[in-house]
């Protein structure tokens, strides 16, 4: 039986189609309106301090020779997704791609790559003002967590404060219609960038020591991820620190989960924590804790553009963002978390976070 959610995204379905249905009867030439999902239409607000969607839009037509084939995939796509919705069910995006792959006359595929399909979804998520996991889809589950928090998913109640040195798998869909907050003592979120440091800190029980909840991402942020931690902050009123490698890619993983991405910014008022705090590692770093030169990486022409490039970006603006990225650039040189263990394998979770939180050491 579907849930109020599920009924009202295929009421949105058949509406797009029954919408299309009369213009053919009409006949007009049937058009889809889609918000464009590019840097060129990403606005920053700063009061509240995210990326959203401009106004920019672009048509599909039916009867148009180059834009025929994608007007179908669309529906063929929403299709698929009204069934599993009518079914209860959820699948794969790789699933989904399978489910709507069929070859046409003249021996032409629907979809040849699942690069063809997964734009398809994000353009039916704008459409329709949804998220792609309300209308059952999911990615493969990534990052895991650990700490003072007991989770219900899927009616099974999970005490992640006894998960062992895995963690509790994070699952993409992590919706308060699959996943529910139990019990809770923690004070704070740590989302750390990497498996191997996330697991120093576990084994460690840096979670346990300083009362928090401990998540990796494993690079970037899936979007269950950051629903996850966007619910978890809102909902429990539980601060985020971030926890990443001293280059622009860690930066940039940090701006993602704090102001949301260009390719979602139509998502980020519920994906995005625009009060989330950078606790390292930063480009200060070396010097406050005598890292020695032999653990630096230098920079490189592709880092260096790229750090030049996001402080042209306004949610960096900020003189102590400036700051922080200029020490990068002269420096010249980048750091990884493991840099650290060249202090001890456990000065991470003994000295570098606790000075950092005791200090309010940070950047927001």
């Amino acid at each position: 039986m579907m849930n109020k959610k599920s009924k009202r995204v295929k009421f949105l379905i058949n509406q797009m189609a029954e919408t299309t249905l009369k213009e053919l009867e009409l006949q007009k030439n049937p058009l889809l309106t889609i918000p464009v999902r590019a840097l060129s239409n990403t606005v920053f607000n700063e009061e509240e301090g995210m990326l959203k969607m401009g106004d920019s839009t672009q048509e599909r037509l039916f009867f148009h020779q180059g834009m025929a084939k994608k007007f179908m995939q669309t529906f063929l796509v929403a299709s698929a997704c009204t069934e599993l919705l009518e079914v209860d069910k959820t699948t794969s995006i790789r699933d989904l791609f399978y489910m709507t792959k069929h070859t046409l006359s003249k021996g032409e595929n629907t979809f040849d790559e699942q690069d063809e399909s997964d734009p398809i979804i994000e353009d039916l998520e704008v459409c329709l003002g949804t998220l792609r996991e309300d209308l059952h889809l999911f990615a493969s589950n990534k990052g895991t967590m650990v700490g003072n928090i007991t989770v219900v998913d899927a009616g099974d109640t999970i005490n992640c404060r006894r998960v062992g040195s895995g963690g509790w798998g994070i699952p993409s869909i992590v919706e308060d219609h699959v996943i529910k907050f139990g019990k809770t003592e923690a004070d704070f979120i740590l989302l750390v960038e990497k498996d191997a440091v996330w697991r120093r800190l576990n084994e460690d029980k840096f979670w346990k020591t300083h009362n928090c909840i401990m998540l990796q991402s494993g690079g970037q942020t899936s979007r269950g991820v950051r629903r996850l931690i966007r619910r978890m902050h809102e909902e429990l009123g539980l601060p985020v620190y971030v926890l990443v490698d001293n280059d622009p890619w860690g930066l940039y993983i940090y701006s993602v989960l704090k102001q949301g991405s260009i390719n979602l910014a139509y998502d980020s008022i519920r994906m995005a924590v625009p009060k989330a705090r950078f606790i390292g590692l930063s480009s200060f770093d070396r010097e406050a804790f005598d890292l020695p030169d032999v653990v630096t990486i230098s920079l490189n022409k592709k880092d260096e553009a790229r750090a030049r490039q996001m402080m042209e970006y306004p949610w960096f603006a900020d003189k102590k963002w400036q700051r922080e990225m200029k020490k990068m650039l002269d420096s010249r040189v980048k750091l990884e978390l493991e840099a650290l263990s060249a202090r001890g394998i456990s000065f991470i979770t003994d000295i570098y976070l606790p000075q950092k939180l005791n200090n309010d050491d940070y950047l927001d």
